[in-house]
């Protein structure tokens, strides 16, 4: 089969609820809707974690991201010692690129950009082109949704290269900003007939949540609030159907996959006036920090027509963990080590070969307090079967166990009365933490003197507790 070309797009905060295709029948997403039946929609897609950063080193390295320990947003830093898809397809002759939201470690040693960048925060220096991407147009972390570079929270710019950053062309909708620069890099190199692969992080929704005057119009009998959310996800749907025609009309649309989805549930709960609140879960319980599935079961669709079936509903378990796995078994690429490996390949689940997941999804995060988790425990397996939620200490005493399929909104826990499959699960994770701890501190990396950034027990560990 001819090389493929992938694009892994991502918004930023997007809901379960959020679209056309999941039922939404306020927010306009028209092209989103026209991908998702040209491929397939996922009904049971997970976030790798229910915040950004974790869930994007998820992706580019399939395995959990306290094996990284990039445990949270502006936390840790991507290691330079990970296994990373575009290096690997690189070797198979790949042109790689990022455009969007990067969150992943600071872009400048001497800057102060973002949160964190600058000469202070230089030993969280981990930009995308020291993870064997070619070309760049990456911020550390957010921006406003229209007219990026003003009224920022935090000065982020757009950066190219080391110590060099765009600053022309920037302004309108932030989605189309950086949809000018993907564009042409897919041009280019289908001109140059390179096979490539494009990651597009969009920032949207995320605040500050900022929609154009003519993407707000379309929302005119709603609070303004609404006006900006609603109207930035349109926007963004925009871009998603320029890409897709651009690909149509470059020829590629038959060896190129687009997968699309969220990198974890809607920001807040009770709608404020910077946006906050206005993402749907469609009734999925938590939101963003949580591990209920409204913070982690996020909208996604995948167009692949040398595997994908146009129209397909896909009812099986996948996850941000499962991008790696799977391009990876396309392009018949052996890891060079044996480091755990948490995602699993799809192909022939795509193909209706299979429908059962042999690898559990875990899951692993520690908010700032309970509430902002809203009331889960901070452990977390998914299979087949159960997903259960526990801790590994008394910190939150209720086991939770709920049916996969048929409790979505985790309404029925069933911990109690299933006792010796939740201990059995439970005994699953338990290892599976370990394990955590082990990557953590090196034992995949084949180096004698690693020492990671960050101590393991300081960083949300397993023992520590929850205010």
């Amino acid at each position: 089969m001819k090389q493929q070309n992938y694009i892994l797009i991502m918004c930023d905060d997007l809901g379960y609820g959020d679209v056309g295709f999941n039922g939404n029948e306020i927010i306009h997403t028209p092209y989103l809707d026209r991908l998702s039946k040209e491929g397939a929609v996922f009904e049971h897609f997970y976030s790798g974690a229910p915040v950004c950063s974790p869930t994007r080193g998820t992706c580019l390295t399939g395995r959990h991201h306290y094996r990284f320990t990039v445990t949270t947003a502006n936390a840790g830093s991507l290691p330079k010692e990970e296994i990373t898809i575009p290096q690997m397809l690189k070797q198979q002759g790949y042109t790689t690129g990022h455009f969007g939201k990067w969150h992943l470690g600071t872009l400048s040693k001497t800057i102060s950009d973002g949160r964190r960048g600058g000469s202070k925060n230089a030993t969280l220096y981990s930009p995308p082109w020291e993870h064997y991407i070619d070309e760049c147009f990456s911020t550390e972390v957010a921006v406003p949704l229209y007219n990026p570079m003003e009224n920022q929270h935090f000065t982020s710019k757009y950066w190219l290269s080391e110590e060099n950053y765009e600053t022309k062309n920037l302004e309108g909708d932030d989605s189309k900003v950086i949809m000018d620069r993907a564009i042409p890099f897919i041009e280019k190199n289908v001109a140059n007939n390179n096979p490539f692969l494009a990651i597009i992080w969009f920032h949207a929704p995320h605040e500050p949540v900022i929609a154009s005057p003519e993407h707000r119009s379309l929302y005119s009998d709603y609070p303004e609030v609404m006006q900006h959310y609603f109207g930035c996800i349109t926007a963004m749907d925009e871009q998603v159907g320029r890409l897709n025609s651009k690909i149509k009309a470059l020829g590629i649309e038959e060896n190129t996959c687009i997968w699309f989805c969220s990198d974890n549930g809607p920001e807040g709960e009770g709608i404020s006036k910077n946006g906050r609140g206005a993402g749907s879960t469609k009734g999925l319980r938590g939101r963003k920090r949580s591990l209920f599935n409204g913070g982690i079961n996020v909208p996604a669709c995948i167009k692949w027509p040398a595997y994908v079936e146009p129209g397909s509903t896909y009812s099986f378990l996948a996850s941000t963990l499962d991008f790696l796995p799977t391009f990876f078994a396309h392009n018949e690429i052996i890891m060079p080590d044996n480091r755990p490996i948490d995602g699993e390949n799809l192909l022939e689940h795509f193909q209706g070969i299979t429908s059962k997941r042999l690898k559990p999804i875990p899951l692993r995060f520690v908010g700032p307090s309970k509430s902002h988790m809203a009331g889960a425990p901070t452990f977390g397996l998914i299979n087949d079967d159960y997903k259960i939620l526990c801790n590994f200490n008394d910190d939150h005493p209720e086991s939770m166990m709920f049916n996969t399929f048929t409790d979505r909104l985790e309404e029925f826990n069933i911990a109690e009365t299933k006792r010796d499959v939740f201990e059995k699960y439970r005994d699953n994770l338990w290892e599976i933490a370990q394990s955590f701890e082990k990557s953590h501190n090196g034992a995949d990396y084949n180096i004698s003197d690693y020492k990671p950034k960050f101590d393991f027990i300081s960083n949300n560990s397993i023992w520590n507790k929850i205010n």
